[in-house]
Protein backbone atom coordinates (compact mmCIF):
# COMPACT_ATOMS: atom_id res chain seq x y z
CA UNK A 1 0.00 0.00 0.00
CA UNK A 2 1.37 3.53 -0.95
CA UNK A 3 1.58 5.83 1.81
CA UNK A 4 -0.70 8.87 1.56
CA UNK A 5 0.64 12.59 2.83
CA UNK A 6 -1.98 14.61 4.76
CA UNK A 7 -2.77 18.13 2.75
CA UNK A 8 -4.80 21.05 3.46
CA UNK A 9 -8.02 21.51 1.51
CA UNK A 10 -6.90 23.07 -1.40
CA UNK A 11 -7.40 23.13 -5.70
CA UNK A 12 -5.04 20.63 -6.00
CA UNK A 13 -7.03 19.59 -9.59
CA UNK A 14 -4.40 19.95 -12.56
CA UNK A 15 -3.95 20.25 -15.12
CA UNK A 16 -6.17 22.75 -16.01
CA UNK A 17 -7.23 24.74 -19.18
CA UNK A 18 -5.67 27.77 -20.01
CA UNK A 19 -8.16 30.58 -21.84
CA UNK A 20 -8.02 33.91 -23.04
CA UNK A 21 -11.96 35.41 -21.99
CA UNK A 22 -12.35 38.08 -23.90
CA UNK A 23 -15.58 40.68 -22.93
CA UNK A 24 -17.05 44.33 -23.35
CA UNK A 25 -18.36 45.76 -26.74
CA UNK A 26 -15.85 45.14 -29.89
CA UNK A 27 -16.36 48.36 -30.54
CA UNK A 28 -15.73 50.13 -27.12
CA UNK A 29 -12.72 49.00 -25.20
CA UNK A 30 -12.87 45.26 -25.17
CA UNK A 31 -11.01 43.62 -22.62
CA UNK A 32 -9.04 40.02 -22.55
CA UNK A 33 -8.61 38.03 -18.91
CA UNK A 34 -6.76 34.70 -18.64
CA UNK A 35 -8.75 32.33 -16.90
CA UNK A 36 -7.36 28.83 -15.62
CA UNK A 37 -11.01 28.40 -13.62
CA UNK A 38 -12.88 26.72 -16.14
CA UNK A 39 -15.05 23.95 -17.19
CA UNK A 40 -17.89 22.16 -19.15
CA UNK A 41 -20.73 21.71 -16.69
CA UNK A 42 -23.70 20.67 -19.09
CA UNK A 43 -23.64 18.95 -22.81
CA UNK A 44 -27.04 19.85 -23.60
CA UNK A 45 -27.46 22.59 -24.15
CA UNK A 46 -23.96 23.22 -24.03
CA UNK A 47 -22.73 25.31 -21.30
CA UNK A 48 -19.25 26.48 -19.23
CA UNK A 49 -18.15 28.08 -16.59
CA UNK A 50 -15.67 30.30 -15.70
CA UNK A 51 -14.51 32.11 -12.12
CA UNK A 52 -12.86 35.48 -11.38
CA UNK A 53 -12.10 37.44 -9.06
CA UNK A 54 -15.50 39.77 -8.15
CA UNK A 55 -12.17 42.88 -8.05
CA UNK A 56 -11.14 42.37 -11.58
CA UNK A 57 -11.91 44.74 -14.44
CA UNK A 58 -13.44 41.88 -16.53
CA UNK A 59 -15.91 40.90 -14.08
CA UNK A 60 -17.62 43.82 -13.55
CA UNK A 61 -17.61 44.03 -17.77
CA UNK A 62 -18.95 40.02 -17.56
CA UNK A 63 -21.75 41.20 -15.07
CA UNK A 64 -23.08 44.27 -17.11
CA UNK A 65 -23.16 42.34 -20.74
CA UNK A 66 -23.67 38.94 -18.92
CA UNK A 67 -21.57 38.04 -22.31
CA UNK A 68 -18.27 36.61 -22.71
CA UNK A 69 -16.00 34.29 -25.50
CA UNK A 70 -13.92 32.21 -24.39
CA UNK A 71 -10.78 31.79 -26.52
CA UNK A 72 -8.42 28.37 -26.32
CA UNK A 73 -4.44 30.29 -26.92
CA UNK A 74 -1.95 27.71 -28.88
CA UNK A 75 1.04 26.85 -27.05
CA UNK A 76 3.14 29.88 -28.92
CA UNK A 77 0.75 32.25 -27.46
CA UNK A 78 1.94 31.67 -23.72
CA UNK A 79 3.45 34.72 -23.11
CA UNK A 80 0.42 36.46 -24.36
CA UNK A 81 -1.44 34.62 -22.60
CA UNK A 82 0.49 35.41 -19.54
CA UNK A 83 0.58 39.02 -20.18
CA UNK A 84 -3.16 39.18 -20.69
CA UNK A 85 -3.65 37.61 -16.89
CA UNK A 86 -0.93 39.81 -15.20
CA UNK A 87 -2.12 43.54 -16.53
CA UNK A 88 -5.32 45.16 -15.89
CA UNK A 89 -7.90 46.29 -18.55
CA UNK A 90 -8.68 49.79 -16.15
CA UNK A 91 -5.11 50.70 -16.97
CA UNK A 92 -3.99 48.74 -20.50
CA UNK A 93 -5.38 48.15 -23.42
CA UNK A 94 -4.51 44.41 -23.87
CA UNK A 95 -5.30 44.03 -27.43
CA UNK A 96 -3.83 46.68 -28.58
CA UNK A 97 -0.41 46.52 -26.67
CA UNK A 98 -0.18 42.42 -26.14
CA UNK A 99 -1.00 42.18 -29.87
CA UNK A 100 -4.10 40.53 -30.52
CA UNK A 101 -6.56 41.22 -32.84
CA UNK A 102 -10.01 41.11 -31.66
CA UNK A 103 -12.99 39.79 -34.59
CA UNK A 104 -17.08 40.09 -34.39
CA UNK A 105 -18.51 37.20 -32.65
CA UNK A 106 -21.38 35.70 -34.77
CA UNK A 107 -24.30 35.72 -31.94
CA UNK A 108 -23.00 38.57 -29.28
CA UNK A 109 -20.85 41.83 -28.62
CA UNK A 110 -17.91 40.60 -27.09
CA UNK A 111 -15.38 40.03 -29.46
CA UNK A 112 -13.11 36.49 -30.42
CA UNK A 113 -9.82 36.57 -30.91
CA UNK A 114 -8.55 35.85 -34.08
CA UNK A 115 -5.45 34.22 -32.86
CA UNK A 116 -6.67 31.77 -30.78
CA UNK A 117 -8.07 28.53 -32.89
CA UNK A 118 -10.95 27.99 -31.24
CA UNK A 119 -13.31 30.36 -29.83
CA UNK A 120 -16.94 29.71 -27.25
CA UNK A 121 -19.80 32.56 -27.70
CA UNK A 122 -21.07 32.26 -24.05
CA UNK A 123 -24.16 34.53 -22.96
CA UNK A 124 -24.41 34.11 -19.05
CA UNK A 125 -26.81 32.53 -17.38
CA UNK A 126 -26.32 32.35 -13.95
CA UNK A 127 -23.82 34.06 -11.08
CA UNK A 128 -22.46 32.60 -8.24
CA UNK A 129 -20.80 34.22 -5.35
CA UNK A 130 -18.07 31.58 -4.14
CA UNK A 131 -16.03 33.62 -1.59
CA UNK A 132 -12.70 34.48 -3.11
CA UNK A 133 -14.27 33.97 -7.03
CA UNK A 134 -17.82 34.29 -8.67
CA UNK A 135 -18.89 31.50 -10.76
CA UNK A 136 -20.08 32.31 -14.22
CA UNK A 137 -22.14 29.64 -15.63
CA UNK A 138 -23.31 30.32 -19.19
CA UNK A 139 -24.47 28.66 -22.49
CA UNK A 140 -22.50 28.59 -25.46
CA UNK A 141 -24.57 30.13 -28.21
CA UNK A 142 -21.73 29.71 -30.75
CA UNK A 143 -18.78 28.16 -31.26
CA UNK A 144 -15.81 28.59 -34.03
CA UNK A 145 -12.90 26.89 -34.93
CA UNK A 146 -9.55 27.46 -37.75
CA UNK A 147 -10.05 25.55 -40.61
CA UNK A 148 -6.62 24.18 -40.01
CA UNK A 149 -7.34 22.36 -36.94
CA UNK A 150 -10.42 21.06 -38.00
CA UNK A 151 -10.13 17.36 -39.37
CA UNK A 152 -13.43 15.45 -40.07
CA UNK A 153 -15.11 17.42 -38.40
CA UNK A 154 -13.98 17.20 -35.35
CA UNK A 155 -11.01 19.48 -33.73
CA UNK A 156 -7.42 17.88 -34.05
CA UNK A 157 -5.95 18.75 -30.36
CA UNK A 158 -2.84 18.16 -31.39
CA UNK A 159 -3.07 20.65 -34.21
CA UNK A 160 -4.64 23.11 -31.97
CA UNK A 161 -2.00 22.89 -28.78
CA UNK A 162 -3.78 24.09 -26.29
CA UNK A 163 -1.56 25.04 -23.37
CA UNK A 164 -3.18 23.97 -19.82
CA UNK A 165 -2.08 25.23 -16.07
CA UNK A 166 -0.78 23.96 -13.07
CA UNK A 167 -2.53 24.99 -9.67
CA UNK A 168 0.06 22.98 -7.59
CA UNK A 169 3.06 24.94 -8.82
CA UNK A 170 1.44 27.71 -11.26
CA UNK A 171 3.06 26.35 -14.20
CA UNK A 172 1.82 25.77 -17.94
CA UNK A 173 2.12 23.22 -19.58
CA UNK A 174 1.74 22.01 -23.66
CA UNK A 175 -0.05 18.69 -24.66
CA UNK A 176 2.56 16.14 -26.03
CA UNK A 177 -0.06 13.48 -27.74
CA UNK A 178 -3.06 11.34 -27.22
CA UNK A 179 -2.38 8.52 -24.59
CA UNK A 180 -6.33 6.96 -24.93
CA UNK A 181 -9.59 7.93 -25.51
CA UNK A 182 -13.11 7.23 -23.52
CA UNK A 183 -14.43 3.60 -23.03
CA UNK A 184 -10.72 2.40 -24.17
CA UNK A 185 -10.60 -0.03 -21.01
CA UNK A 186 -14.20 -1.57 -22.36
CA UNK A 187 -12.61 -2.86 -25.47
CA UNK A 188 -9.99 -4.76 -23.94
Amino acid sequence: MVDKIAMEPSTLLYPVPVVLVSCGDIKSNPNIITIGWTGIVCSDPPMVSISIRPHRHSAAIIKESREFVINIPTEDMLEKTDKCGVVSGRDHDKFGEIGLTPVPASEIKAPLIEECPVNLECVVKDIRSLGAHDLYIAEVVAASADEGIVQEGKISVSRARPLVFCPVDSTYWNLDSEVGSYAFTSKK
